[in-house]
C-alpha cells in the first residue's frame, strides 16, 4: 500500500494518523497489515482471540511517520498570519508631528476581498485539531492520562508566549521611562495585545481536547453539526437581541467545531467521504457563506466576523478543510522538497515562539520608524504601497532572529505529569491572564499582572522530569 511521503522526526510537528504498520509476508507475498487493536495483540500473545464488550472506534497508532501535508500547511499558514499583521500595522506623522500608530487596513476599500483569502484562522484551528488529535491518541496508548496530556501541553503554549509576555511588560516599561507619548504607549500595547486571542482560545480548546476526542469517538457527526447548530443559535440571538457579548459563546462552538473537524480529518472520516462528496460539501459551504452575507446577516470583512467569531467561520472552515483536502497530495509533493521540508521543521519547531513574539516585534519596528530620521509615508498612498517589500523583508528578519534565539525556550522541555486539581488551575490562572491583556491591554500594569498569572500557572504545571524520561 502506498504511503505519504515522510521526513524524519522531529520535535514541535505532529505525527501522521494513522500510521500503516506491515509486517513481510513469507516466500514474498504481500505484506499484511499489522493490527493495533487490543484483541490482535491478545490473539498474538495467547494465540486465542479476547472477547469483547462492545464494537468500538479504534483510534489511530501514532509511530514516526509524518503527513508533510499537515506540517507544511501549518507552516504556510503561520507566515500568512505574520504577513498580514504586518501589513496591518500603519505608522506615520501627522501634520502636528505626533507619531501615529494605527491599522492600516482601516484605509484601504481592498481589505475585505482580501480577507477571503488571508482569513485562515479556521484552518489553521482545523489543523491543530489533527495535531492534538494524533498527540492524544498516541499518548493516551501509552498510559498518559487526560491531567498530563494537559499539563504537558501548557507548558509546551506557556513557555514561549510568557516569555513573550514579559518582554511586552520590558517594552512598555522602556517606553514610559524614555518619556514616550503615553497615548503611543496604550496604542502599542492595544495592537501587541490583539493576535493574544488566539492563545487564550487554544488554551481553552486544547484542555478540553480529552472530552471533545470522547465525543468524537462516540458520534462525529452528532458533536460536528450540535457545534455548527450553537455557534448559529448564537448568532441570531446576537442579532436579534443586539447584545454584542453574547457572541462571545462561540469563543467555544467555533473553535471547538474546528478542531473538531480536525479530529475527523485526522482519523480519516473526511477523506472516506471522496473526492466528489468534498468538493459538493466546498462549494456548498461557499455557496452559503456568500448568500449570507448577500442578505447582510454576516459581514463581508472576514476579519469583521473574527471579533467576536461567527458561525460564518465554521462555513469557511469547512471550505477551507475541503480544498486542503482536494490539495493534499500536491502539498505531500512540494513539502518533500529538501529545502521546503527544512523551512518547515524550523517554522515547526518554533511555531508558538513565532506566533507569540511577531507582533512584539512588529510594533518595536514601527516605532524605531517613528524616530528615524526620514519622513514616513501615510498608510495605503502610493509610496506606502511601494514601501511594503522592504517592510515585509524587514519584519520577516527580525522575526526570524528573535525566534531563533527565543525559539530555545520552546524545545527540548520535558514535563512530569501535573495533578488535576494543579493543571485546571493553571489553565484558569493562563486562561485569565491573556484575557487581561486583550481587554485592558493599553494599560502596563494590566501586562505585570499578566505576566504573573502565566509565571504561576507554569510553576503549577512545569516540573523537572525524571532524567529516563525522554524529551521527544
Amino acid at each position: 500500500m502506498p504511503r505519504p511521503p515522510v521526513v524524519p522526526h522531529r520535535r514541535g510537528m505532529v505525527d501522521i494518523a494513522p500510521r500503516q504498520t506491515t509486517t513481510a509476508a513469507p516466500f514474498g507475498g504481500r505484506a499484511s497489515m499489522a493490527r493495533t487493536s487490543t484483541d490482535a495483540i491478545a490473539r498474538t500473545t495467547t494465540g486465542a482471540p479476547t472477547p469483547s464488550r462492545a464494537p468500538r472506534r479504534e483510534l489511530p497508532v501514532i509511530g514516526g511517520a509524518r503527513d508533510i501535508a499537515i506540517d507544511t500547511t501549518r507552516s504556510i499558514l503561520l507566515v500568512i498570519v505574520v504577513a498580514l499583521h504586518a501589513f496591518m500595522v500603519g505608522v506615520s506623522l501627522d501634520v502636528n508631528g505626533t507619531p501615529l500608530l494605527e491599522n492600516a487596513m482601516e484605509h484601504w476599500s481592498g481589505w475585505p476581498v482580501l480577507t477571503w483569502f488571508a482569513q485562515v484562522m479556521p484552518l489553521f484551528f482545523v489543523l491543530g485539531g489533527f495535531a492534538s488529535y494524533t498527540q492524544y491518541s498516541r499518548l493516551r496508548a501509552r498510559g498518559t492520562t487526560a491531567s498530563a496530556y494537559i499539563s504537558s501541553r501548557l507548558v509546551r503554549l506557556l513557555i514561549p508566549a510568557g516569555a513573550a509576555i514579559a518582554a511586552v511588560t520590558v517594552f512598555l516599561a522602556v517606553l514610559t521611562v524614555t518619556g514616550v507619548s503615553p497615548d503611543v504607549i496604550a496604542t502599542a500595547g492595544f495592537r501587541i495585545s490583539q493576535p493574544f486571542w488566539f492563545l487564550a482560545v487554544y488554551i481553552g480548546v486544547t484542555a478540553l481536547v480529552p472530552a471533545m476526542v470522547w465525543l468524537h469517538e462516540r458520534n462525529t457527526t452528532l458533536s460536528l453539526l450540535t457545534l455548527a447548530l450553537g455557534a448559529v443559535v448564537v448568532d441570531i440571538v446576537r442579532v436579534a437581541t443586539d447584545i454584542p457579548a453574547i457572541g462571545l459563546l462561540n469563543l467555544a462552538f467555533v473553535w471547538l467545531f474546528a478542531q473538531q473537524l480536525g479530529f475527523a480529518l485526522a482519523d480519516g472520516t473526511l477523506d472516506r467521504l471522496g473526492v466528489r462528496a468534498q468538493r459538493v460539501i466546498g462549494v456548498g459551504a461557499v455557496a452559503t457563506l456568500a448568500l449570507t452575507m448577500l442578505t447582510g446577516f454576516y459581514p463581508t470583512d472576514l476579519y469583521a466576523a473574527l471579533n467576536p467569531p461567527m458561525a460564518a467561520l465554521v462555513l469557511l472552515g469547512i471550505a477551507q478543510t475541503m480544498l486542503f483536502l482536494q490539495l493534499r497530495a500536491g502539498l505531500r509533493r512540494f513539502g518533500a522538497l529538501p529545502g521546503i521540508a527544512r523551512v518547515t521543521c524550523w517554522i515547526g519547531d518554533r511555531s508558538m515562539t513565532i506566533y507569540s513574539w511577531h507582533m512584539l516585534v512588529t510594533i518595536a519596528i514601527a516605532g524605531a520608524l517613528i524616530i528615524a530620521p526620514f519622513s514616513l509615508p501615510t498608510p495605503v498612498s502610493l509610496d506606502w504601497w511601494l514601501t511594503r517589500p522592504l517592510w515585509f523583508v524587514a519584519v520577516g528578519f527580525a522575526v526570524f532572529l528573535v525566534a531563533s534565539l527565543a525559539g530555545r525556550l520552546e524545545r527540548r522541555r520535558v514535563t512530569a505529569p501535573a495533578g488535576r486539581v494543579a493543571t485546571v488551575a493553571a489553565t484558569l490562572l493562563a486562561i485569565a491572564g491573556v484575557v487581561a491583556t486583550l481587554i485592558i491591554g493599553s494599560v502596563g500594569a494590566v501586562w505585570v499582572i499578566a505576566t504573573a498569572a502565566v509565571a504561576l500557572a507554569l510553576a503549577l504545571v512545569a516540573r523537572r522530569a525524571p532524567r529516563e524520561i525522554s524529551s521527544r
